[in-house]
């Protein structure tokens, strides 16, 4: 049984350590960075790929173990994206994105 349950996940799915070197990507987040390098960012930095803003925010996510969550749109696609930390045994060791695109109408349930 192959154990890459997210190779062929319809989101972008990058993982990094804890100083930012990437350790995975799924085939939707190698295409997704493909103009960035795709598959050979694999165990660059993600420091290397973000400006300086997007540089400290990352760097604040590493060290404080936090959650962000927001939404973009480029070229009419809307995303949401999802960068949490992971663990290992209780160890923080690194970040998890996920980035998955949204219909244009999502239907929303408020659940009791």
């Amino acid at each position: 049984m192959n154990t890459d349950f997210f190779k062929e996940f319809q989101g972008a799915v990058t993982i990094c350590d804890e100083t930012a070197i990437i350790l995975y990507m799924n085939e939707k987040s190698i295409k997704t960075f493909e103009s960035y390098g795709g598959a050979a960012l694999i165990g660059k930095s993600l420091f290397d790929c973000h400006g300086e803003e997007s540089r400290n925010k990352l760097m604040e996510l590493l060290l404080e173990k936090k959650t962000n969550v927001y939404t973009i749109e480029k070229n009419g696609v809307k995303k949401m994206i999802y960068q949490a930390p992971w663990y290992q045994d209780g160890n923080c060791m690194g970040l998890v994105e996920l980035s998955l695109e949204l219909p244009a109408e999502m239907p929303h349930f408020v659940r009791k």
